[in-house]
């Protein structure tokens, strides 16, 4: 491994294991602390499927990667194992630690991030599970259609679970959510990469933390089963594409970005979209895979700096620099914060891949601030 990737892994591992090392033996419920908004009381009921849902999003990638070595290699296998444990815990009846999918309106959300999670990497969180496990975690996706989400990216977390079906051959698979969920956001569409949340728009990093990635991922695994959804696969990848580029320019030469609209405590969870694109091996030209590196190292480090980001368990806590409670919504509580994985996906690609190996570069907003004569973008 670089310096820089060793960097990338050991930062995720701190923020990923204590939630999948509790959860695999059986006492994340126990050990895990609940910090929320105060007066909010409830969080309890579905903080837990939070926490493991949200970081599988952006662990899965490196779970599945090929072509990894040595004590890499040694790592990646033992935290598949760990995480197929933890989702065994998370779903069967009898688990100190099984999970609410069915009660309340939260586990939609995290339910969906956690079909997410898998379909990122079926061939370990997915195919080596036993039979009962299976059996329990499509029994617990299905509990999920009994609340109608509400018309805004929420329609993005009534399909993923349909996805989740629908890869592993379940013969109940409902194409109608992921029909809904795809052209509803298609009529949202505002023009230039960004997409509204519902009707409205909002400027705010949810086409990062939602909306983009999962209508990604829709596609990747249904684009197939509908002469409709396959002509929408290139279009909406375009935009991806370029609203990747909005991101990469957001990133100042100190490392940070501008904090806009809520959820703020999801931290670097806001550059979803640009990781999965250098994931994906997918930028625009105007982007470099070792620019975009360094933009997201330089984001991680300076988030990362503050030490008052974790408890003295290692545990997240609410804030964007270090422990800001007040930045907290009143749907936020710790296990809500795992989203911030997500920047993690481009551990998926192998150590070889242009993002890993070629030298460092500036990124755009160093160049600019540093005076080089490079041209504006366009919008598309």
């Amino acid at each position: 491994m670089t310096k820089t990737r060793r960097f990338w892994l050991d930062a995720m591992l701190k923020i990923c294991s204590p939630v999948i090392d509790a959860l695999a033996e059986g006492r994340l419920r126990r050990d895990m602390p609940v910090e929320a908004a105060p007066g909010m009381t409830d969080r309890e009921s579905c903080t837990y499927l939070e926490a493991f849902g949200r970081t599988m999003v952006g662990f899965a990638p490196w779970l599945g990667c090929a072509g990894l070595d040595g004590e890499e290699e040694r790592l990646r296998l033992y935290w598949g194992e760990r995480a197929r444990m933890a989702l065994k815990n998370a779903v069967t009846p009898s688990s100190p630690d099984c999970m609410n999918f069915s009660e309340g309106f939260q586990p939609l959300v995290d339910a969906a991030f956690l079909a997410q999670g898998i379909l990122r990497a079926p061939e370990v969180l997915w195919d080596p599970l036993d039979e009962e496990t299976k059996a329990n975690l499509l029994a617990r996706m299905r509990e999920t259609r009994t609340r109608p989400p509400y018309r805004n990216n929420w329609l993005l977390f009534g399909a993923l679970p349909e996805a989740l079906l629908h890869h592993v051959g379940a013969a109940d698979w409902d194409p109608m959510r992921i029909d809904y969920a795809l052209f509803a956001h298609e009529k949202w569409y505002k023009g230039d990469g960004w997409y509204g949340d519902g009707e409205s728009f909002n400027l705010n990093y949810y086409n990062s933390f939602v909306i983009q990635p999962m209508l990604l991922d829709l596609l990747d695994e249904a684009a197939g089963e509908s002469g409709a959804w396959g002509k929408l696969k290139p279009v909406v990848t375009a935009r991806a594409r370029h609203f990747a580029s909005h991101e990469e320019h957001l990133i100042s030469p100190e490392g940070t970005y501008p904090l806009l609209g809520r959820s703020l405590c999801y931290r670097f969870g806001a550059f979803q979209v640009l990781a999965q694109m250098a994931l994906r091996e997918d930028l625009e030209p105007c982007l470099t895979p070792a620019g975009v590196r360094c933009a997201l190292t330089a984001v991680l480090r300076r988030t990362l700096a503050h030490p008052s980001m974790f408890d003295e368990g290692g545990w997240l806590r609410i804030g964007v620099c270090g422990s800001q409670p007040a930045m907290g919504e009143n749907y936020i509580s710790t296990g809500s914060l795992y989203l911030c994985s997500a920047v993690f996906l481009p551990l998926g690609l192998p150590a070889s891949a242009p993002f890993w190996s070629l030298p460092d570069e500036p990124w755009t907003s160093v160049r600019l601030w540093n005076g080089e004569n490079l041209p504006c973008e366009h919008a598309i």
